[in-house]
């Protein structure tokens, strides 16, 4: 089974794909889909579309794991909420099943703490997925962490 990951984000959008055989996880790919600060809010959201409408065909997850919203800065709330509208438009059109996890799920399911810190998360990535150094960039390393969890939770997954 195939999962892909993502971190939603408006400038910087991460993303993880691991495949699961039986009781191991490999990585397949992982890397960051970014947008400039410089362009119009609605140029950026349509890169996201476009990037998406590539890299999910490309990948061929048979499952895709989002982070649910949770908590954000006041801030980063808004482009948070509407790249995950565009993730979510997006998966809806290429018919892909979904499973949507929280980031204390993420925790706690590669830590066993719900309140783990992010290294500690990376750390749970990089010793699961059998890499030599912690996955980078962050927002990567979520999408991983995120493909993660899901490949534990893949009798929950709506689609």
């Amino acid at each position: 089974m195939r999962i892909l990951g993502l971190d939603p984000g408006l400038a910087t959008l991460g993303y993880g794909c691991i495949e699961v055989h039986r009781d191991t996880c490999q990585v397949w790919d992982f890397g960051v889909i970014t947008t400039s600060a410089d362009l119009p809010t609605g140029d950026r959201l349509q890169s996201l579309y476009n990037d998406l409408h590539t890299l999910i065909p490309t990948l061929q997850p048979d499952v895709v794991a989002l982070e649910r919203l949770f908590f954000y800065k006041m801030s980063h709330t808004i482009g948070v909420a509407q790249a995950r509208g565009v993730i979510l438009l997006v998966l809806s059109q290429l018919h892909c099943p979904l499973l949507e996890l929280t980031p204390p799920q993420v925790k706690q399911a590669l830590t066993g703490y719900g309140n783990a810190s992010k290294i500690e998360v990376q750390q749970a990535v990089q010793r699961e997925l059998h890499l030599s150094t912690l996955p980078q960039p962050d927002d990567a390393a979520d999408a991983l962490a995120i493909a993660l969890t899901a490949s534990r939770h893949c009798g929950h997954i709506d689609g």
